[in-house]
C-alpha cells in the first residue's frame, strides 16, 4: 500500500471563464492560511539517509521533520509556499496541473498516522535498488523495521530525486506493518 500524497480536483471539464479565474483565485487564497513550511536542514545527498532521518523523526513523532522528507519530486508535503504558493496550486490543481495544497493541520494528520504505524525499536536499511519506469530517478529502499514483541518485518520506501538534488519519501509500504 502506498501512501497517498494528494489528489486531484477537476472542474468537470468546464472551461473556465477569463472572468472567472480572478474570482477563483481570490478564493484560493482565501482558502489557504500560513506561511511556507518551516525551514529545515538540506535534502538529504544519498536515498538511504533520507529514509533514515524519515524513521528518525518518526521515531520522536517529529511531524514537521517528517514533513520535510516526505513528497514528491517537485518539493515537500511540508512545504505549501505561503498563501500565494498555496494559491497557485490549488488553482493549478484545479484544471490539473499540480496537486492540491494541504492545510497544516491535514499534513500533521497524516505524519502523525504514519509515524504511528512505524513506531519501533531499531531498524536495518538492507538494500538499494532503482525502480524502473520513472520519469525522475527513484530508489527502493528496503529496511528491517523492529518492534517490541514482533519479528523484524520487511518495509520498502520509494524515494524520489529532488529537483534541487536531494531525496525525499514518496512512498511508504505501511501495510507490511500493519498487515
Amino acid at each position: 500500500m502506498s501512501v497517498w500524497v494528494g489528489g486531484r480536483l477537476s472542474p468537470g471539464g468546464r472551461i473556465v471563464h477569463a472572468m472567472l479565474l480572478p474570482r477563483l483565485l481570490l478564493a484560493a487564497v482565501a482558502g489557504c492560511g500560513g506561511t511556507a513550511g518551516a525551514a529545515g536542514p538540506a535534502p538529504p545527498p544519498e536515498p538511504a539517509r533520507a529514509v533514515e532521518m524519515f524513521l528518525d523523526a518518526a521515531g520522536r513523532r517529529d511531524h514537521a521533520a517528517m514533513a520535510r522528507l516526505f513528497g514528491t519530486a517537485d518539493g515537500p508535503i511540508g512545504d505549501r509556499g505561503g498563501t500565494l504558493g498555496c494559491a497557485f496550486r490549488r488553482v493549478g490543481s484545479w484544471i490539473r496541473l499540480g496537486e492540491r495544497c494541504l492545510a497544516e493541520g491535514e499534513v500533521e494528520l497524516r505524519m502523525d498516522v504514519i509515524a504511528a504505524i512505524l513506531r519501533h525499536d531499531a531498524y536495518r536499511v538492507r538494500f538499494e535498488e532503482a525502480v524502473a519506469g520513472r520519469g525522475r530517478t527513484a530508489i527502493r529502499v528496503g529496511v528491517d523495521l523492529e518492534q517490541e514483541g514482533r519479528d523484524p518485518v520487511e518495509v520498502p520506501f520509494v524515494v524520489i530525486r529532488r529537483k534541487d538534488g536531494g531525496w525525499l519519501v514518496e512512498e511508504v509500504e505501511l501495510h507490511r506493518v500493519v498487515g
